[in-house]
């Protein structure tokens, strides 16, 4: 299978990569290592097609989509903060750019894509776990931009008969998520912060929930969802995760017990765009693809911990 992985030097982007080489796939990344790392590639750098190039340049994209039979798009500008700071260049990479893959798509005659869409469409809507059913309701530029995106996938699907597939990620965390960012992941975050005996930062009291899922369930999902059979998938959204509910504040007592740190948070005040609770129902993935998470909470964060403690 011939496969482009766009982001495929981020961080989940660079698992799937890993996987797909592994599997002994043909395959093509394109990243413009704005957010990604081509370090992240190394042990398979010498195995795949390379294009450092833009989502937004349509020409580029062409050129990475030719001859593909299979397109993970994972290439965007994440944080919800960031969108907030910056809502123009987040909608012209996520939206934008997603209609310059699917474009390319449709003329190159790509069999198959996958979209990796994310929990925060649902906003805050308050009945959980949540249900791919649901209405849709962005709290922040970033959401919304990954709405909009869906929505193309869809169009595209119902209009030109491309297999898309959205799968909506819940906090996905693991090795390679960068903790050196103003706009970055809690959990790498949190960690890092206390192995430099620094008290880690929390954005409201601690009790807001989210279904923290370990990177390689969503490299698993992108597997299932690509090889499943189309009547079962394409033109479809699924949410992919772990299903369970864990508070900033037992993040931290974890955290703290696995590397023996007693180093108390520091609370400030909630942010613009956040979601209370999260949690996901992912029945619908199982149906379709036989989706299940393989590693749990507890163990992804023992295993991101050994990684970020080298």
């Amino acid at each position: 299978m011939r496969c482009l992985v766009t982001g495929g030097a981020g961080f989940i982007g660079s698992h799937l990569t890993d996987r797909l080489v592994s599997d002994g796939h043909d395959v093509t990344v394109l990243d413009n290592l704005a957010t990604g790392l081509e370090s992240n590639l190394d042990a398979v750098r010498s195995k795949i097609n390379f294009f450092k190039g833009d989502l937004r340049d349509l020409e580029v994209v062409r050129e990475a989509v030719d001859a593909q039979d299979v397109i993970f798009h994972l290439g965007a500008l994440g944080s919800v903060p960031r969108s907030i700071d910056d809502p123009i260049t987040t909608n012209a990479v996520n939206v934008n750019g997603t209609l310059n893959i699917l474009v390319a798509a449709k003329d190159a005659g790509v069999k198959r894509l996958i979209y990796a869409s994310s929990s925060s469409v649902y906003g805050d809507t308050p009945v959980l776990p949540k249900v791919e059913t649901m209405p849709m309701r962005p709290l922040s530029p970033y959401a919304l931009s990954k709405v909009t995106a869906e929505e193309y996938f869809r169009v595209f699907h119902s209009v030109y008969g491309l297999e898309t597939v959205s799968l909506r990620y819940f906090n996905v965390f693991g090795p390679r998520q960068r903790p050196d960012s103003q706009y970055a992941a809690v959990i790498p975050k949190f960690v890092t912060a206390l192995l430099n005996n620094q008290a880690p930062i929390v954005y409201g009291d601690g009790t807001q929930s989210r279904d923290f899922t370990f990177v390689q369930n969503n490299v698993e999902a992108n597997i299932l969802a690509a090889t499943a059979p189309a009547e079962k998938v394409a033109g479809k959204v699924f949410n992919i995760a772990c299903g369970g509910q864990h508070s900033l504040l037992e993040l931290i007592d974890l955290i703290q017990i696995s590397i023996g740190s007693s180093i108390k948070p520091i609370f400030i005040g909630t942010r613009a765009g956040d979601v209370r609770d999260s949690k996901a129902d992912f029945l619908q993935a199982n149906r379709a693809f036989g989706y299940f998470p393989s590693v749990g909470f507890v163990e992804g964060i023992d295993r991101t911990i050994k990684v970020l403690q080298g």
